[in-house]
């Protein structure tokens, strides 16, 4: 993946989790009841013996392919009960819809995004969305939005198809419904815009007034194929 792809350093660059080390650490050295109320409640399926039910292969987008994400590269979450979900960031792969799924389904990369959106508008899933996709750079980023990528290039305005923009506008728009929030630019933001980044998708020839456009259109439809 070029350096517009989804974000790396596994969630936001911090290694180890705050989390994790207080499971295995401070959870048994002082005490679960000490430990903070927001933590327990973020992180109480890491416990052993508990498990947030899962269905194999459900998709949250009518439509979309279910392709599994190498587990490295997300955490598991219960959004939005856990991290509520306000944004939906934009990128654009710097690569194909295929070698962005083979790069996305490698363990060792570090980083991927809930969706990845095909020129002819073909939508494959894979993280789902109550679970934290590492695509953002930006770990409160990653926990409060959901990630679509577009294949292509950012220096390349062929690759943004008709077809690309109209099954992402109505993604994006099921999303916004799903969570309540608007389809507005402070809710629908590129990955260039995320605090702290260094990546600069999806470029200046991805058509933000014909992209909200559509997503508000769709929207105002009832927000088009939610499963």
């Amino acid at each position: 993946m070029g350096k517009q792809g989804a974000g790396t350093g596994r969630d936001g660059g911090r290694g180890v989790s705050r989390r994790t080390l207080i499971i295995g650490g401070a959870a048994s050295a002082v005490g679960v009841g000490l430990l903070a109320r927001s933590d327990l409640a973020h992180m109480w399926w890491q416990v052993p013996g508990v498990d947030k039910p899962r269905t194999a292969g459900a998709v949250d987008f009518k439509g979309a392919q279910w392709v599994a994400a190498a587990a490295a590269n997300w955490r598991r979450a219960d959004r939005p009960a856990d991290y509520p979900i306000d944004r939906v960031v934009v990128h654009v792969t710097q690569g194909s819809y295929n070698s962005t799924l083979r790069v996305f389904k490698d363990p060792w990369h570090g980083a991927a995004a809930h969706y990845v959106v095909r020129k002819d508008g073909h939508i494959a899933q894979m993280i789902r969305e109550l679970d934290v996709a590492f695509h953002a750079g930006n770990k409160d980023y990653n926990q409060r939005s959901v990630g679509i990528e577009h294949e292509g290039f950012v220096d390349r305005p062929e690759d943004f198809t008709a077809a690309m923009y109209e099954a992402s506008a109505r993604l994006t728009a099921a999303i916004c419904r799903r969570y309540g929030f608007p389809p507005d630019r402070k809710h629908v933001i590129g990955h260039v815009e995320v605090p702290g980044t260094d990546h600069t998708d999806p470029g200046p020839h991805w058509d933000w007034d014909r992209y909200m456009r559509l997503v508000r259109a769709a929207h105002e439809r009832g927000g088009a194929a939610t499963a």
